[in-house]
């Protein structure tokens, strides 16, 4: 649970990915592609394009006729039936067609199943589009909380920093005015006032950017953060683990896996396009008329009654077995199964590309872990060295036994360590942050928390 203040947003990192992972925005896009993939299988198992093709047909069924006018629906002809007079005649009545139609194609020697497999495919990419893009979105939320929270840090340093130079300026305009220091160190504290705030208010423009990336990335408003810190001056346990990439669990490799899969099945499905298909079909229609079965002999025997033309008087129905042969399909669709092929190879080559990369981040990774921790170890040393220089050299210049050139100099240094300290211990956290990314193992790095 986020907890709110009326001048801040109290906000630890689990609590940021969380967030991010409900709000934002390109996943919540991902999520409904996702359940746009599931209504596509669904689709898959009822789509149906039609062909010119070449059929023979093997019938059995009733043959009743009777004569009555009929429609072309859509405008594009009439079906009127009757006997042929001699010449034109107007005689009119109404009519009727109703009809059932059922058409099953039940083998097309595994068509249809690939049909369905392809589009589950695609919903795999779907969904592994989704985890990698999680994934990422976890990384890059945590590298942007790391990112303030050493800015809030240095923030804070320069603080001090001010602090310390507005302390020196104060002791040598005081000893100046008493004659007991030159004027021109007066002058010199006062640039060095002017350096810390500068290099205040840059810290602060870093912090600044840093709260609005977090803030685009995790979806929640621009404001100031107030971060946990708990965590930032200890070594993670994790390096003492053994950790390597795995390519069937890290989420963008599996990403890269799951197109290749998809183009190796619209390769299957493209080559059995050249086989044909058997269907079953079966019809029931029933006509009606106002037209009497004696108008052959009588042409007055009809009715412009309109129920008399329109209640069914005979039916037929018809069974059948049919085979559907579209030859235009063995010569137009090899191009489309060799694009197809192609089409595989490039995505293994993409494939193997995004290994090699994510190998050599496993390696970049063992690297900057190690010099990460040298520098930890070291860092230390550099803070109490510059600590003690600071303190010796303002006590020696509060005493007129050194110049304001050696103080700055040592204000310099002490600034420099602390600088150097917080930096160090985020590049610990950012070490093991890209180790994560690099073996697609997140546990690693949030686990510590």
């Amino acid at each position: 649970m986020i907890a709110f203040s009326a001048t801040a947003q109290t906000l630890s990192l689990r609590e940021a990915v969380d967030t991010a992972m409900a709000r934002y925005g390109i996943i919540q896009a991902k999520e409904n592609y996702v359940k746009a993939g599931q209504e596509r299988v669904t689709q898959s198992k009822r789509d149906y394009l039609p062909n010119f093709n070449l059929s023979a047909q093997q019938v059995y069924g009733t043959v009743n006729g009777q004569n009555g006018p009929l429609y072309g629906f859509g405008g594009l002809g009439v079906a009127s039936s009757g006997l042929p007079l001699p010449s034109q005649n107007w005689n009119a009545a109404f009519g009727a067609l109703y009809l059932a139609n059922i058409n099953w194609e039940f083998f097309s020697f595994g068509r249809t199943k690939e049909r369905i497999e392809v589009a589950k495919s695609s919903l795999h990419v779907n969904e592994t589009d989704l985890e990698q893009e999680r994934f990422q979105q976890q990384i890059k939320v945590a590298a942007a909380y790391l990112n303030l929270l050493v800015s809030q840090r240095l923030t804070r340093i320069q603080e001090k920093n001010l602090d310390r130079a507005l302390i020196v300026k104060r002791t040598a305009t005081a000893r100046a005015a008493n004659g007991l220091l030159a004027g021109v160190d007066s002058s010199l504290a006062n640039a060095e006032v002017s350096a810390a705030r500068i290099a205040l208010t840059n810290a602060m423009n870093l912090e600044q950017e840093q709260a609005n990336q977090l803030a685009i990335l995790t979806g929640l408003p621009a404001t100031d953060y107030q971060l946990d810190t708990s965590f930032i001056n200890k070594i993670p346990l994790a390096f003492a683990d053994s950790i390597s990439l795995k390519e069937e669990t890290h989420p963008v490799l599996q990403y890269y896996r799951s197109r290749i899969d998809l183009s190796n099945r619209q390769v299957i499905l493209n080559r059995k396009q050249y086989y044909p298909s058997f269907s079953f079909f079966g019809v029931y229609q029933t006509r009606g008329s106002g037209f009497e079965s004696s108008y052959a002999t009588d042409q007055t025997a009809f009715s412009h009654d309109y129920f008399n033309g329109v209640k069914p008087t005979r039916s037929n129905y018809l069974l059948g077995i049919g085979l559907q042969w579209n030859m235009t399909m063995l010569l137009r669709n090899k191009p489309a199964v060799r694009a197809q092929e192609l089409t595989s190879k490039g995505l293994q080559h993409e494939y193997d590309q995004i290994k090699l990369q994510l190998s050599a981040q496993v390696s970049l990774a063992d690297a900057r872990i190690r010099n990460a921790l040298a520098n930890y170890r070291e860092v230390p040393n550099q803070l109490r060295s510059a600590s003690d220089a600071y303190l010796q050299k303002t006590t020696l210049y509060n005493n007129g036994l050194t110049t304001i050139v050696d103080v700055t100099q040592a204000l310099y240094a002490l600034n420099r360590a602390e600088t150097d300290r917080d930096i160090t211990y985020s590049n610990v956290w950012q070490a093991l942050l890209l180790k994560a990314a690099a073996t697609g193992n997140w546990d690693i790095f949030i686990n510590e928390f």
